[in-house]
């Protein structure tokens, strides 16, 4: 066998192309992956980056540009709604990723296993409510908790509310957000949940069966640690999603007539900050804290669940 010379064209020297073709500089599977990321990266720029460092600017300065340092957040603190609006949302999701993260993954483990056969129709009824908007999710809402215009009216009256004000009382709040929400955004997460078993090999499945795992055993100890960075992934953007909680509890205050209070959320209050009290920089320091609780626990999801480790 003979050799080719490191001159020779057949060899490929190591300074250049050592991994193939694909890799060469100027190479247009490149450039076309360039030009499709660069629209994400546009926007992302515009309307995520952009206005996250300006509303950083305007939480540590004053309305005359001076820097302030954390004298907004120690004003904003200092608010008697404070805590009462932090406390809220963290109520409700303490109800909601819970809730959210077991009747998904029952509900995708059961369309995988025993409801295979009705799964496809299934599917599509988990997520028609979805194609609502939230506005109009909430309207629905209000009708249906309404004694005396709900077509269940009949078992809100069984446990014993005869009025709206009674359903939306302030406690029974967080709760019935759960139940929104839950019926809005869970549809969409069964079906990715329903996908990623799909994606477990039939011969992982198999092999458990043969081993005399049952339906149990082989979704705790197969399927669901094969889930774990798909559990992660929905509870970070679930997370996301219930600390922006806004026109849920807005509209609910509307037509409670004062019942419930208009700072009820965090993003409430910051609107009140913004836009009656024209106070910029404390409704940017109220949005920075829930940035930096939102990065922080999703810090913790990423690392513990290894969302970015290659199996």
């Amino acid at each position: 066998m003979t050799t080719l010379p490191a001159s020779a064209p057949g060899h490929r020297s190591g300074a250049r192309g050592t991994d193939g073709p694909a890799h060469r500089a100027g190479d247009p599977s490149r450039r076309m992956g360039a030009v499709f990321v660069s629209g994400y990266v546009v926007l992302l720029l515009a309307f995520g980056v952009l206005p996250t460092v300006y509303a950083v600017w305007l939480s540590i300065s004053n309305s005359r540009g001076q820097l302030v340092g954390l004298g907004n957040f120690i004003r904003t603190f200092a608010d008697y709604r404070f805590l009462s609006a932090f406390g809220h949302v963290l109520l409700y999701l303490v109800i909601w990723l819970g809730t959210l993260m077991g009747l998904v993954v029952g509900l995708a483990l059961m369309l995988h296993g025993r409801m295979r056969r009705t799964s496809a129709a299934l599917r599509f009824l988990y997520y028609i409510p979805g194609a609502l908007a939230g506005v109009a999710s909430v309207l629905l809402w209000l009708i249906m908790l309404d004694p005396a215009a709900s077509p269940a009216g009949w078992l809100l009256r069984a446990f014993g509310w005869e009025t709206l004000a009674q359903v939306i009382a302030p406690d029974h709040l967080p709760a019935l957000f759960t139940v929104i929400a839950f019926w809005t955004g869970a549809g969409g997460w069964i079906v990715i949940m329903y996908a990623a078993l799909n994606n477990i090999p039939d011969e992982v499945l198999e092999a458990a069966r043969i081993d005399g795992a049952g339906v149990v055993q082989t979704a705790l100890r197969i399927q669901l640690p094969l889930l774990r960075k798909w559990i992660a992934y929905m509870l970070i953007l679930a997370f996301a999603a219930g600390t922006q909680l806004f026109v849920e509890p807005q509209l609910v205050s509307t037509v409670s007539w004062g019942m419930i209070s208009d700072s009820w959320s965090p993003n409430q209050l910051s609107y009140l900050y913004a836009f009656q009290a024209g106070d910029f920089h404390g409704a940017a320091a109220l949005a920075v804290n829930l940035m930096v609780v939102g990065l922080a626990c999703a810090s913790v999801v990423v690392f513990r669940a290894g969302l970015f480790e290659r199996d």
